[in-house]
């Protein structure tokens, strides 16, 4: 990937990053499921441990800043992201325009007790990649039960969504806007896979719904309905470097 982060693409793709996980049999759906966070709080949080420390220390490629500098030439702007790394905050995009359907990495909620969501900024989780397994877990301020990141995993019943309700709230606002002000939109969506088609999905909607236009990129699963949009097969950095020259 353009930003050195791994690729969870498959299985082998996973557990080129988690060579360990390889070795348990388990495969990124195995993984990210709340259930690890009461049978296996140690594993669970080697696992989202490691990835908090990972995009903390991972800077955004320029791909993200050609991008903020296009978006903020125009009149508006909204980013839709599946991701939790909160690399486009890390980039400069304002907060009160991005929603991120999945949640994110750098808040917290507790398994437990109904605290709701907190900063996770004064956590250090440390992990020992070996053993894989996280040497200390975070615990809710309230209560004391084990905490968990405020994302959405699968089979995931107990996901706080409010903070992404609130985001989805601006989001929805922000079409309306468009719609009533007769805007024409254009929508650049970068390296959507198919495996988890979320923004796929909320990108031809979004088209649809805004008369808008499609610029998928991506250098696999690049196919798209000509009548909503265009495919790129590129990778995200360099297809702004192209748009851009």
């Amino acid at each position: 990937m353009d930003s050195g982060l791994p690729d969870f693409r498959g299985n082998e793709g996973f557990w080129r990053a988690y060579p360990a996980i390889r070795h348990l049999g388990y495969s990124f759906v195995d993984m990210a499921n709340p259930r690890w966070f009461i049978e296996n709080p140690s594993l669970a949080w080697a696992f989202y441990g490691h990835r908090l420390n990972l995009y903390r220390n991972t800077k955004p490629h320029r791909g993200f800043y050609l991008l903020k500098e296009l978006a903020d030439s125009k009149k508006d702007y909204f980013i839709f992201t599946s991701n939790v790394d909160g690399q486009f905050q890390k980039a400069g995009f304002s907060k009160e325009r991005i929603y991120e359907c999945h949640g994110s990495i750098h808040h917290f909620q507790c398994t437990k007790c109904d605290i709701g969501i907190y900063s996770a900024k004064d956590e250090k989780i440390e992990v020992d990649m070996e053993k894989f397994k996280a040497l200390n877990i975070p615990k809710c301020p309230e209560c004391g039960a084990v905490a968990r990141p405020n994302i959405l995993m699968f089979n995931d019943w107990q996901w706080d969504s409010s903070r992404a309700e609130r985001q989805a709230q601006r989001y929805i606002d922000f079409k309306n806007r468009v719609l009533r002000n007769r805007d024409r939109v254009a929508i650049i969506e970068i390296g959507a896979g198919e495996h988890i088609p979320t923004v796929r999905y909320e990108s031809e909607r979004c088209a649809m719904e805004l008369d808008g236009f499609v610029i998928r990129v991506n250098p696999r699963d690049y196919n798209i309905d000509p009548s909503l949009g265009i495919g790129i097969a590129l990778g995200g950095k360099e297809a702004i470097e192209r748009i851009l020259t």
